[in-house]
């Protein structure tokens, strides 16, 4: 999630710098790779992510979202799209819990409305 917030604030020149981003995050390989596939595999579905999200936010113009609730969002609509090894529940409760570290107080519960919104387009 730090690292798709970087990438939305700085664009896309910021990816080869976040390969020292992940190496000083975790020291951890297997966490690492995880974390860099699923940079990567949302910075190249963005636009697939964008327009669901867009979809899914009632009454909420996606410019206006702040950049780390667009951040969880993406990194969650690409795990709940691309991703069938990951339960959709695990992806929801583990947004939230970053909505609950990195955003406001309300943002949680966006978070988990919208998300909902995109699951129930995806099982569509």
């Amino acid at each position: 999630m730090q690292a798709l917030y970087q990438f939305d604030v700085q664009g896309p020149d910021v990816l080869e710098p976040l390969k020292q981003f992940f190496i000083e995050a975790d020291t951890d390989n297997a966490v690492r790779s995880l974390a860099s596939e699923w940079m990567k595999g949302t910075a190249e579905n963005l636009e697939k992510c964008d327009e669901l999200i867009t979809a899914s936010t009632i009454k909420w113009q996606f410019t206006r979202l702040s950049p780390v609730d667009r951040s969880i969002l993406r990194l969650s609509v690409y795990q709940l799209k691309f991703c069938p090894d990951i339960p959709p529940k695990a992806v929801i409760n583990e947004a939230i819990e970053l909505a609950k570290k990195f955003s406001t107080d309300k943002s949680p519960g966006f978070v988990n409305g919208v998300l909902d919104a995109v699951l129930k387009k995806l099982q569509e």
